[in-house]
């Protein structure tokens, strides 16, 4: 991105000398002749500095320099002064100003300050966006649980594609958790603030899908008494999440892909073209390719969807994922139900990782719910393909390190202490399991 300088002099002669000297430097430049002319091209994202003259008629290059203050106190602020106006600089300094420049000054002597401002306004909006990032991240690992690699790669992309604004394919089995990651999607974006909608196409009556996504105007059939706003206009700034989009009649897809070409749409019974601004979130069990070649969906329609796809894993996918879930499902459900939260025994504890999670998260949040209420998890029968012995052993083993390492908050002599292992051999199955110290430190500055 080009370097942004904002200069401030009420002399048309140095503005313009100014703006060529920097121009030819590769800066992107903006001359003002007042001061109240730059406050209004500045906020707190400012990627640039401002260069103001000191003596100005109104607002003086001081009073600038408070109200840039005021704005973003780390924004890099040169002051340009006279001779005669060296201590009011120093007090400028003492002020925040990063830097003086005495007139009459050299092309090279403001283009050095500039440079070292510019890399020091870099440094502070990246170090900002780090720690938005890492805000995020923390947000997220709040929403999404789960500590297993396809979980930790999941965030990632969710992250990566939250403020993209392009539509977006979930691929997931029942109960994997694909409005979650739809809501997360809207929610780390910058459509936040603005309409999350979501439509189960299975549920609707093929008769009434056409009102219910695109609306009617009153009288349009018989029943319809009044105007009704569909689902997509309902959505617009905002995020539309269609679940289980294979089940949409072939009719609706054709409107839909037109819709989502032209980005506007007609209610049921008008001719009138309404604008939309949606994001389209849609969450399939089956390959829709598969769906496509078997007729039942269209594959312009499909395209238009799945600009970018995320694939969710299932839940015995990510066996030492189970614990921590329960754990918090269980804690949820104590916490609603107003009863004690039960401990999980090691036999509990062995059910739960040999169960293989059919309805995914949704059927273990039932497990920890019954659990809560003293009834039996219902998970006493090995289905065929469950994990042998050596792998239930692996996984309790991971999720027995992995709560050593958060207890001690990543202190590795702690850990050792804790679990009486040599180092070696902590070093070994820390590897095994894809674990990493830095994940459970705590307190500490990135």
């Amino acid at each position: 991105m080009t370097a942004q300088v904002i200069f401030v002099d009420d002399e048309a002669a140095i503005r313009d000398a100014v703006r060529e000297w920097l121009e030819l430097s590769g800066f992107e430049v903006r001359v003002e002749s007042s001061a109240e002319d730059c406050l209004k091209r500045l906020d707190a994202d400012f990627p640039g500095v401002v260069i103001s003259d000191l003596r100005m008629p109104g607002m003086d290059g001081m009073a600038l320099l408070q109200a840039v203050q005021a704005l973003d106190r780390e924004l890099p602020f040169l002051m340009v002064t006279g001779h005669g106006d060296v201590p009011q600089a120093v007090e400028a300094m003492r002020l925040g100003a990063y830097d003086f420049i005495e007139k009459p000054f050299t092309a090279e002597r403001l283009l050095e300050s500039l440079r070292r401002a510019l890399e020091k306004r870099r440094l502070v909006q990246e170090n900002r966006r780090l720690r938005v990032q890492a805000d995020l991240k923390d947000q997220l690992d709040g929403r999404l649980l789960g500590v297993s690699k396809p979980m930790v790669q999941l965030r990632r992309k969710v992250l990566d594609l939250a403020v993209t604004p392009v539509n977006i394919l979930l691929r997931g089995d029942t109960g994997a958790g694909k409005e979650m990651v739809a809501r997360c999607l809207h929610d780390f974006g910058p459509r936040a603030s603005k309409p999350f909608v979501a439509l189960n196409c299975a549920a609707i009556p093929e008769n009434l899908f056409e009102s219910e996504l695109f609306g009617h105007e009153s009288g349009a059939f018989t029943g319809a008494q009044g105007k009704r706003i569909g689902k997509i206009e309902h959505a617009h700034g905002g995020t539309l999440f269609l679940d289980e989009i294979e089940s949409m009649p072939l009719a609706q897809q054709v409107k839909l892909l037109r819709v989502l070409q032209e980005q506007r749409l007609e209610r049921l019974g008008s001719n009138q073209s309404i604008a939309v601004d949606i994001r389209v979130v849609a969450a399939t069990k089956p390959d829709l390719r598969d769906e496509v070649r078997a007729g039942r969906f269209r594959e312009d329609l499909l395209y238009r969807l799945n600009v970018a796809e995320l694939q969710l894993p299932a839940l015995r996918e990510r066996r030492e994922d189970v614990p921590l879930l329960f754990e918090h499902f269980a804690r949820q459900a104590s916490e609603r139900l107003g009863r004690p939260q039960p401990t999980l025994t090691p036999a509990e504890l062995a059910q739960l990782l040999a169960h293989d999670w059919p309805g995914n998260v949704r059927e273990l949040a039932n497990a920890a719910e019954r659990h809560v209420l003293g009834l039996s998890t219902g998970q006493a029968d090995r289905a065929e393909g469950d994990p042998s012995l050596t792998e239930l052993m692996e996984a309790y083993e991971a999720q027995c390190l992995r709560q050593a390492l958060a207890r001690c908050q990543g202190d590795i002599k702690a850990v050792m202490d804790l679990l009486r292992l040599p180092r070696r051999t902590l070093n070994e199955k820390m590897v095994r399991h894809g674990l990493a110290r830095s994940e459970f430190l705590r307190g500490e500055d990135d």
